[in-house]
């Protein structure tokens, strides 16, 4: 009876051992993750256009390229002031004009002719309008680059993945041979 009970306390124990020995096999086995994961957000060009939109240079600033931002308002505001002066210059050049077929005149641009009026009018006219598209096609070139630069933000640039254009002779004949490599280091 004594044998029977050993032999089971035996088997019991060797049973127990080999259990924990598997569990610390598995425990040794799982690899750790060395690569970082990026998380990339849909919704970021979204939100970086919203903001160029409500204010122009605050999505250049969501996407932390401050130095988009003087371009912007450069552009904008070079337009918005050609688009002032040329409105005031076609008001006077319409009012000297309308005085002058009332009458009067005793206007700043007497040393004009009608028709150099009108000609005048045509011209500020035209520059006045041509400023509105050019204030309206930097605004919406504003909005693009925020969407744009924040979509292009999440793409996998690092130093692990390259393209290098390489120099090699060619060993039968000497001459040397133009090529381009592809490199991934994992």
């Amino acid at each position: 009876m004594n044998k029977i009970i050993s032999i089971a306390l035996f088997l019991i124990i060797l049973s127990n051992s080999a259990a924990l020995a598997q569990k610390k096999a598995q425990s040794e086995v799982v690899a750790k993750d060395t690569l970082k994961s990026i998380d990339i957000d849909p919704l970021t060009p979204a939100k970086a256009a919203f903001y160029s939109a409500v204010l122009p240079g605050l999505g250049q600033a969501y996407n932390k390229r401050y130095w988009k931002i003087p371009l912007v308002y450069g552009a904008i505001g070079t337009s918005l002031y050609f688009y002032l002066d040329s409105n005031k210059k076609y008001h006077q050049f319409r009012d000297a004009y309308k005085r002058r077929l009332e009458g009067y005149t005793d206007d700043e641009f007497s040393y004009l002719d009608n028709a150099r009026l009108i000609a005048g009018q045509k011209f500020y006219q035209r520059n006045r309008d041509l400023s509105s598209l050019f204030i309206v096609g930097f605004y919406v070139l504003n909005i693009i680059d925020a969407n744009v630069d924040a979509a292009l933000m999440q793409f996998n640039v690092d130093d692990r993945l390259s393209v290098k254009p390489t120099l090699y002779q060619n060993n039968l004949n000497f001459k040397t041979n133009v090529g381009l490599s592809l490199n991934y280091n994992f």
